[in-house]
Order: C-alpha cells, then sequence, then structure tokens
C-alpha cells in the first residue's frame, strides 16, 4: 500500500506533478518500521502546472515499461500505473517480470502467464505455495483484478493510483478488467 499511496502523492497531490518513470522492486525501499518508500528519482519527470503529458526518450527498465513509450506517444502518470501493475503482479506471484533470456515456457513472461491464470480461473497455480494467499482467494483475485486493470496497453484504461489505493484497500469495487492487449494470441 506505501507504493501505490507514493505514486498517487506524486501524481496528485505534489504541487509539480512528478512521473517516476522507472518504479521497479529494486526502486523500492523499507524504512524501519517496513513501510514501503519510492527512491531513485533519477530518471523521473516533472509536469509543469498546465502540463497532463509529456515527449521524452524511452525511460525505465525493461520487464515494467508501459506500451506508449514504444509508440513515441506522449507519456502521463499512467506510465507509473503500469510499472506498479508489473510490481503488484511480481509481490503477488513471488516471481520477476521476465525471466531469464533462456526461458521460453509459459511463465518467461510473468504478465502473459498471470492472463492465462486469471483468464482460465487458476489463480491458485499463482500462489501455489502461499497458503496465506490460497485460504483468501477473494483478495487474491482482487489483487490480481487491480494488477490486470494497471497493464491495460492502452493507457486511458488504466486507473489513477488514488484509484487503485482505494481497489486494494477494497474501498471500491474493482469490476472484472478486459484483456489489456488490443491483439488476441489465440486463435
Amino acid at each position: 500500500m506505501g507504493i501505490a499511496r507514493g505514486l498517487a502523492y506524486l501524481h496528485e497531490e505534489c504541487s509539480t506533478q512528478i512521473i517516476h518513470c522507472d518504479i521497479k522492486p529494486q526502486n523500492i525501499l523499507l524504512d524501519d518500521y517496513y513501510i514501503a518508500r519510492i527512491s531513485d528519482f533519477g530518471l523521473s519527470k516533472l509536469l509543469m502546472i498546465n502540463q497532463s503529458r509529456t515527449l521524452t526518450d524511452i525511460r525505465g527498465t525493461r520487464g515494467y515499461v508501459a506500451p506508449e513509450w514504444f509508440r513515441n506517444s506522449q507519456v502521463t502518470v499512467k506510465v507509473d500505473v503500469y510499472s506498479f501493475g508489473v510490481l503488484l503482479l511480481e509481490i503477488i506471484t513471488c516471481r520477476k517480470s521476465l525471466e531469464n533470456e533462456e526461458s521460453y515456457g509459459p511463465e518467461a513472461i510473468l504478465t502473459d502467464w498471470v492472463l492465462d491464470c486469471f483468464h482460465d480461473g487458476k489463480l491458485e497455480a499463482l500462489v501455489e505455495t502461499d497458503t496465506e494467499a490460497l485460504n483468501d482467494k477473494k483478495q487474491l483475485e482482487r489483487f490480481v483484478m487491480v494488477g490486470i486493470w494497471c497493464i491495460q496497453e492502452d493507457s486511458t484504461m488504466r486507473p489513477t493510483m488514488r484509484k487503485v489505493t482505494q481497489m486494494l484497500e477494497g474501498s471500491v469495487e474493482v469490476t472484472t478488467p478486459p484483456c489489456p492487449y488490443t491483439f488476441s494470441t489465440t486463435i
């Protein structure tokens, strides 16, 4: 929750809106009370009051970079939402966003594997050794759905970090997300 709240603060509460541009596990630190804190603002972009998007070169780390970076589209705070979604799915599954380059199995790309498990109704495969998660399948489903909402290819479909925080807390309903990709890999 600390990461989601921190991003909501950067995006909506700072006097100058900040896009972090590199949300990943290595940039999350724990304080003395094990509260997650966002670090490494070296790639961050500041948006002036009259800006909601910006053009910039690709920033971030492979596996966490939002699709709009590759389309030379203007980027918004939604690039951080995408990266947070990948991070959330990593936390749920205890797996990396991308396995090493020699991996080609169904689990090699975390987001694809999570989507397959979600659509096949096999969420327990995501947390097979986590008895706490297996005992609360409703919360597991809610967290996975939040992650899938965050990784929507269309950035306008991604929720704000404020809404992500509310969905994770359970204060707003999480509806079933659509397939995040504009193309289908099934025939």
